[in-house]
């Protein structure tokens, strides 16, 4: 299309006089992968029982129809949505999503043979796929305590659980020469005031270090433990909170999951990167929305958004940060919400790579504090726009809305008729 090739031309100028290579940008941006995951196409369910209850302060709002109910379809709900977002993907995966032709299987029994579907299915597309046990949506969960339950038995199913999730992360890493990242979160809280703190995290610590006993090698698995404020059921206390895994992930060499729902909402996860790096080696973003709580909104291009991208960037992290999306809406369409808040993220991406950083650091070096706050302001006006649709028309997926109309195509030819 002559206008996005024009268009882009002029943008491409216009930042060249800020320093800024648009062509190197690119570039950069094709190769970084952003993990997707698989709980938006069926909101959280899963295939041990599809239209079972969420429990571990896991809440889906909506009925929009066409939800997948089996591994086929949503694998199919996947491939659609990956057609209409430019770049890198990857794929992150729960245990509950185990594709065992039917046949009830216990998580602590979980084996990479219930998973080949989705290695075959990863490999046909080239992409990587991330993991997570499933420690929620249970009947050994119901209580809200897992792998620090004071049952010794419950613990060790749990734990069996955990050990089996991380043989088959390795087996994907293997299967894909690609590492898996595999999360560790857990919903272990209490709704009121608990008398002993000190136990429960006791008995977490060590449910962790039987789990991650085994040696797997880096290159094929890759563990990280995600922290979080409260959930439901959780309100006035949380086993795993922040400084908890934080302590964890720098004594035991793990990834540090930093969820963007799961602080306080004055608190924002752009600004703990740059900190936390300082002490592990790699951290896991799982990218979010919350809306005045942990709400798991959509993923749209706000403020916060442009600021992890950009904290990313400006600190030379991109080698150490692992981008993952977290975020189910059931009262939309469950493609399109994958579309806006991937499209989003990596929008975001695309900013913080054309950010003419260089002159923007000089100022603040010099002390030239006003330079550098009326440039942050005069760079809002550079054609960023115009950058991205010719990066999504040389990656050969629709430019603008127009993917929205290849979206409810797909609803009315497939979705509408499940």
């Amino acid at each position: 299309m002559p206008n996005i090739e024009q268009a882009y031309q002029f943008a491409r100028d216009q930042y060249s006089e800020w320093g800024v290579d648009t062509e190197s940008a690119i570039k950069q941006l094709v190769r970084i992968p952003i993990s997707m995951h698989c709980w938006q196409g069926d909101d959280v369910s899963g295939f041990e029982n599809p239209d079972g209850e969420l429990t571990g302060g896991i809440a889906v709002t909506g009925n929009y129809p066409g939800k997948a109910r089996t591994p086929d379809q949503l694998r199919a709900d996947l491939d659609q949505a990956m057609a209409l977002i430019p770049g890198a993907h990857r794929l992150n995966l729960h245990a509950s999503y185990a594709d065992t032709g039917g046949k009830r299987v216990e998580r602590d029994e979980l084996q990479p043979e219930h998973f080949q579907s989705w290695i075959d299915w990863a490999k046909q597309k080239e992409i990587g796929l991330d993991f997570n046990p499933t420690f929620f949506s249970h009947p050994k969960s119901a209580d809200g305590f897992t792998l620090s339950h004071q049952d010794k038995g419950i613990r060790e199913f749990w734990i069996e659980h955990g050990i089996c999730c991380r043989r088959i992360a390795a087996a994907m890493g293997k299967a894909l020469q690609n590492p898996c990242i595999t999360n560790f979160w857990m919903p272990d809280g209490s709704k009121d005031t608990p008398i002993d703190r000190k136990g429960p995290r006791e008995r977490l610590a060590a449910s962790l270090n039987t789990i991650f006993a085994e040696s797997i090698d880096p290159k094929l698995n890759k563990d990280a433990v995600e922290c979080k404020l409260f959930g439901l059921g959780s309100e006035s206390y949380v086993v795993g909170s922040h400084e908890f895994y934080l302590g964890y992930a720098v004594r035991n060499k793990k990834l540090l999951c930093l969820d963007a729902g799961h602080f306080h909402p004055t608190e924002v996860i752009s600004d703990k990167i740059s900190a936390v790096l300082q002490w592990v080696d790699e951290i896991l973003l799982h990218v979010s929305r919350g809306v005045r709580w942990d709400s798991d909104h959509v993923v749209t291009f706000t403020d916060e958004l442009q600021a992890i991208m950009q904290e990313i960037v400006r600190g030379g992290y991109l080698e150490r940060v692992h981008i993952g999306l977290d975020f189910f809406d059931a009262s939309i369409n469950r493609i399109a919400a994958w579309v806006i808040g991937t499209r989003a993220t990596s929008r975001a991406l695309l900013h913080a790579l054309l950010e003419p950083t260089a002159i923007l650091r000089k100022f603040e070096a010099e002390g030239n504090l006003t330079a550098r706050l009326a440039l942050l302001e005069e760079i809002k006006n550079l054609p960023a726009n115009a950058v991205w649709d010719y990066y999504c028309q040389n990656n050969d997926v629709p430019v603008g809305r127009a993917w929205l109309d290849e979206v409810q195509t797909y609803e009315q030819q497939i979705l509408s008729k499940r």
